[in-house]
């Protein structure tokens, strides 16, 4: 199957969101439980963090411009920022239904319908969250993986309600509709702190992993026999966007031309091998 874009999976998810919400809404209103009711909100948060990725990720790969010289990568981070912010807005409007079931008690409906449309919603979901990490992976893209970890949270979070909604019926204790909103409230609260805290650890321009630092080093390594060295290497995350910075070291009685000329070949080799954009500043060697 042909790979999608990241804005092909984004309008996926978009779909997806929509599609949930219709469902999971039309659980809440047959069965009448604040459970179906907080896992109906956060299929809202999932529509507005696809939409807001899906502008933040168009955004992201234009072109480097004048005023943008390294590109515009970091606009991902801000999706991320945006999609934990609208998590934290759906878990209290989620505690404080919860907190007004508690005092105020009510039946639940009938749920088999209501159960079903909300399986079926969390299997949609599931899927859509696996094609968000293969294309996010593939793109190095911030913005897809944090959609698709808001999606997996919502997988969970939706077995939980059903099996905590099934258990207040079976059991007839109604208070437990609540306890598992409140439950689900917290969890994507946790959920939406380690988006928020991947954000803001992006715009301070966080060093690339140790896998992605490895293979910048073994390309570097190659060119040792060409009587250079390396020290000083420094790397940061910039969305896609991957960069490094190294001295190169050279011998003192290298021409300008010489030098140039390696560290051109160097910089070409490090972006195609390790998909790093390197800096080189040239250096004596001691």
């Amino acid at each position: 199957m042909r790979t999608l874009t990241p804005q092909q999976a984004l309008l996926l998810s978009l779909l997806a969101a929509l599609t949930t919400i219709g469902m999971k809404t039309g659980a809440w209103w047959l069965t009448g439980s604040v459970g179906y009711l907080s896992d109906a909100l956060e299929s809202l948060v999932n529509l507005a963090g696809a939409s807001f990725a899906l502008l933040m990720v168009s955004f992201a790969r234009a072109p480097a411009d004048p005023e943008h010289p390294y590109g515009h990568g970091k606009a991902e981070y801000f999706s991320a920022a945006f999609e934990g912010v609208m998590i934290f807005i759906a878990a209290l409007a989620i505690l404080f239904t919860a907190g007004e079931r508690l005092l105020h008690p009510q039946p639940l409906g009938e749920l088999g319908i209501g159960t079903a449309l909300s399986i079926g919603a969390s299997a949609i979901n599931f899927a859509v969250a696996r094609v968000l990490f293969q294309v996010g992976r593939a793109n190095r893209s911030l913005a897809l993986e944090a959609d698709a970890r808001h999606l997996m949270t919502d997988v969970w979070t939706t077995a939980g309600v059903v099996v905590g909604v099934g258990l207040a019926s079976v059991s007839g204790w109604v208070w437990l509709d609540p306890l598992i909103a409140a439950a689900v409230a917290l969890n994507i609260l946790r959920e939406g702190w380690g988006l928020m805290h991947r954000s803001v650890d992006g715009l301070m321009d966080r060093a690339l992993g140790d896998e992605d630092i490895a293979r910048i080093e073994a390309v570097l390594a190659s060119f040792a026999s060409r009587g250079c060295s390396f020290a000083n290497l420094k790397t940061r995350v910039a969305g896609s966007m991957h960069f490094a910075h190294v001295d190169l070291r050279l011998p003192g009685d290298w021409s300008v031309a010489r030098a140039h000329a390696l560290a051109d070949e160097i910089e070409r080799a490090v972006e195609v091998q390790a998909g790093a954009r390197l800096t080189t500043h040239v250096e004596p060697a001691r």
